[in-house]
């Protein structure tokens, strides 16, 4: 479903990403771990089309993905790519909601529709009490529920979290980690996850180890 061949990605004369290559299933749940500075997230913004490579290829469900640019990319991103950050960045003037449906308003899809699957997500994500909440009324472990729905509310292709639990307590990063699991069970989503978190990493159906810009397993 995702493939990506020799991405490379210099800094100035900083080599960062050294001829990666990488395939993922539809219905994975891959991590990526390594010590600072490895590349992960510079390889997971690439692969989310946050960043470009220098060189190399991307496939995501047949597109290639460095042939896309300006509206026709923030359309594809929108559409097929959900982003899980370690801090949520959540807008604190709307609701919950109300965040979670701004994706797709600006994949421009009624609004009726939107709302209503906005309100499924959350209540599956038992957030149901907490609809009308804004980001400041709930706790981290909610926030990054919401920010999990916002990155579910276009059905997109593949969720792709950076340290999506680097912000959280353990209890509510093991609840996050049970979260992704269920969401695969259920919806055969699949995910790519950056983590230092090493019991979220042991959770997934692979481990790419990466070391100098490179992966090495």
């Amino acid at each position: 479903m995702l493939t990506a061949t020799n991405i490379v990605k210099n800094y100035g004369i900083l080599p960062v990403l050294k001829g990666v290559d990488i395939q993922i299933k539809k219905g994975e749940i891959v991590s990526i771990v390594g010590s600072s500075g490895a590349g992960k997230s510079t390889l997971l913004h690439i692969l989310g089309t946050l960043d470009r490579a220098d060189e190399g290829a991307i496939m995501l469900d047949g597109q290639r993905i460095e042939a896309l640019s300006g509206r026709k990319l923030s359309a594809f991103r929108n559409k097929n790519i959900g982003f899980v950050f370690q801090f949520h960045h959540l807008l604190p003037e709307f609701t919950a909601l109300e965040n979670v449906c701004i994706p797709g308003w600006i994949a421009g899809r009624k609004k009726k529709e939107i709302i209503e699957r906005a309100s499924q997500l959350l209540t599956t994500l038992g957030l149901s009490a907490r609809l009308e909440s804004k980001p400041q009324q709930l706790s981290g472990g909610e926030q990054q529920r919401v920010a999990v729905a916002r990155a579910l509310i276009n059905n997109p292709s593949i969720i792709m979290a950076d340290e999506p639990t680097g912000n959280l307590d353990s209890v509510n990063a093991k609840e996050l980690h049970q979260l992704f699991i269920d969401l695969r069970n259920q919806f055969n989503q699949t995910f790519l996850i950056v983590t230092h978190n090493e019991e979220l990493a042991q959770m997934s159906d692979r481990i790419l180890q990466m070391k100098d810009g490179r992966i090495i397993n």
